[in-house]
């Protein structure tokens, strides 16, 4: 038993729900512990964030790196590396990580986040934040005056982006592998209909990425001919084809997955359907808005329930 870490609250993640949660958690003076490879979550390569009250004009990285110091400061560990498995052992959850290390926590909260769809091109990944996206919410207002932007997808988000982008930048494109869109909403089909500026390319795909290191991106190559051009120049492009929550471990746990929406279900507490177990952020189905405050909202809920069921667990002992 000696080799097994002991701690009252395990938190999986490093995003804004997870340090969040872990802040909140150390305040309430139980043993806390977070875990999670990926640093930052989203939001940390998402670029610059205008719209985080009291932060305004910041990268995303470094206010992730804001929210670390603050559980830093704390004397609250992190372990850089992932969540492998998770099962019941009494009033106790084992959970293993990747690297090998062992974890008894009374509580855990899962806070690893979604999967966002990519495209899989070449550059996708280190121009991410420079000239590419997968939040029109975060960023549409650094493309005020651009001349063009490009939207790929083909459901609300995608409609939802091209249409706030429109209110920014000169040109948007919205482009969509299929010939028709039919899962928007109608009410956003109307608006996107509405709006002149957003040009609507039927039976396409981003074929290449334009650009530099350097300048970033600057272009997109498609698959089909638009005015006869088979290359756009843009300064932005948004990737808005949907985004998959982490289910590995809410899967081992037999959580209850939210059926329309495929996300962990949570109630008002972020209580999940096992007791001790608890989820927040873009995990969740607690929000239909992804953003990074509210993931940090959660992760504070999450852990005020995590702390109450670590105190009714030492009490029963």
């Amino acid at each position: 038993m000696s080799d097994i870490k002991q701690v009252d609250v395990l938190i999986a993640g490093q995003g804004a729900a997870a340090f969040s949660a872990g802040l909140y958690s150390s305040r309430y003076q139980v043993e806390t512990l977070i875990v999670g490879e990926q640093f930052g979550g989203e939001t940390a390569i998402g670029g610059t964030i205008e719209n985080y009250p009291g932060q305004p004009d910041i990268d995303g990285f470094d206010l992730m790196m804001k929210f670390k110091e603050q559980v830093d400061n704390l004397n609250t560990p992190t372990v850089y590396s992932n969540l492998k498995s998770v099962e019941k052992r009494g009033d106790v959850f084992r959970a293993v990580l990747d690297n090998g290390t062992e974890i008894d926590a009374i509580s855990v909260i899962l806070a690893v986040g979604r999967e966002r769809r990519k495209l899989s091109l070449p550059n996708e990944e280190q121009w991410t934040g420079n000239g590419v996206s997968y939040c029109s919410t975060c960023d549409a207002p650094l493309y005020r005056n651009k001349h063009a932007a490009a939207v790929v997808g083909g459901g609300n988000a995608a409609v939802e982006g091209a249409v706030l982008l429109a209110k920014y930048a000169e040109v948007i494109y919205l482009i969509y592998r299929r010939d028709k869109l039919t899962r928007p909403e109608p009410i956003l089909l109307k608006v996107l209909d509405q709006t002149e500026n957003v040009k609507i390319l039927y039976s396409t795909e981003v074929t290449e990425l334009v650009g530099s290191d350097e300048t970033g991106l600057t272009g997109i190559r498609i698959s089909k001919p638009w005015e006869g051009q088979y290359e756009l120049t843009i300064d932005g492009l948004f990737v808005e084809a949907g985004a998959d929550p982490r289910l590995e471990i809410p899967n081992q746990l037999g959580l209850e997955i939210n059926p329309k929406t495929g996300e962990v279900h949570v109630d008002n507490e972020l209580n999940t359907s096992v007791e001790g177990i608890y989820a927040a952020g873009d995990l969740t189905d607690g929000t239909e808005l992804k953003q990074t405050i509210t993931a940090a909202a959660q992760g504070a809920i999450a852990a005020l329930s995590a702390y109450q069921h670590v105190m009714e667990v030492k009490a029963s002992r």
